[in-house]
């Protein structure tokens, strides 16, 4: 009996098992996420977990570009991969890659919110592949001619994804309005934060409010405290309440799907039916392999 052998493939197929039921149950637990979240609008969308739909704004002031393209856009990634070959097969080795950080703006009829990227996964309609010789074709390389031929061998394949103003988007995330117009004041809880905030400098609390320089404040210096924390709290929600209210989109705080994507509902709850199916198939195919090797070669 081969033991080296067998474990090696029984590594697979339990690989195979392991990684296809985690994938299924991902694309299951994603799909039901989206098809049980309703569409809102952004004017009356509740505070939390939210499905939004409408058209990409390009930011003021935003200048965003492709890395590898220079074009115009509100959101980028981009992948570098460099040929190589050991003499008999030759394979694409990733080089860099990354994503644009910049904020989007989503506007539907009702009006617009904020879309924070970080940690999305992100599926944009449009996406560039090609190939050259230079490592980053944007890069004005001053090269002499001996330096060209030798880096005439080399073969880059870049990749570049967009996001770009006007199209549509799907997106499904955390959606929170900031402004206190928005939302209920509490005056113990605000009084109860200014308090803590204050506290955290307790020196600096001691030179406003002990008076009797004892270096510890006492019940009639505390209820100065008090009613001094009620007032800055009640100045604070009346500025907060008077700013413009400020819609948001981020990742959720659980283990929640965060998805942008240019293509609708219907056609990502398909394309993820598909995938859990390919997942539920691996699993299957792992656990009849790691039988199979268990049953005949023990």
């Amino acid at each position: 009996m081969d033991v080296p052998g067998l474990a090696i493939s029984l590594a697979f197929s339990g690989g195979a098992f392991v990684g296809g039921g985690w994938w299924c149950l991902r694309r299951l637990t994603q799909l039901r996420f989206l098809l049980d979240t309703p569409t809102s609008k952004i004017r009356s969308a509740a505070q939390g977990y939210t499905e939004l739909y409408g058209l990409l704004r390009e930011l003021p002031q935003s200048q965003v570009r492709g890395p590898l393209t220079g074009k115009p856009c509100v959101w980028w990634r981009f992948k570098i991969e460099e040929q190589r070959s050991d003499g008999k097969q030759r394979e694409w080795r990733s080089l860099e890659s990354g994503s644009s950080d910049a904020w989007l703006e989503l506007e539907d009829a009702t009006g617009a919110c904020l879309i924070n990227p970080h940690g999305a996964e992100v599926r944009p309609s449009t996406r560039e592949v090609w190939s050259g010789k230079q490592r980053h074709p944007l890069r004005v390389q001053q090269q002499n001619r001996l330096l060209g031929l030798l880096n005439s061998g080399r073969r880059y394949r870049y990749t570049e994804e967009r996001l770009h103003a006007g199209e549509p988007l799907y997106a499904i995330g955390e959606f929170r309005t900031t402004g206190a117009s928005q939302q209920g004041f509490d005056p113990a809880a605000a009084q109860g934060a200014v308090i803590r905030e204050w506290k955290s400098d307790f020196a600096g609390l001691l030179q406003r409010f002990d008076q009797d320089a004892s270096g510890q404040l006492e019940d009639a210096e505390w209820q100065r405290v008090r009613q001094a924390a009620a007032t800055e709290a009640a100045v604070r929600h009346r500025q907060a309440a008077a700013a413009p209210a400020r819609n948001e989109l981020r990742k959720p705080s659980e283990a929640q799907p965060f998805i942008l994507s240019s293509k609708g509902e219907d056609e990502l709850a398909r394309g993820f039916r598909w995938q859990a199916l390919a997942g539920a198939l691996f699993c299957l195919g792992g656990a009849l392999a790691s039988a199979w090797l268990v049953n005949n070669q023990l």
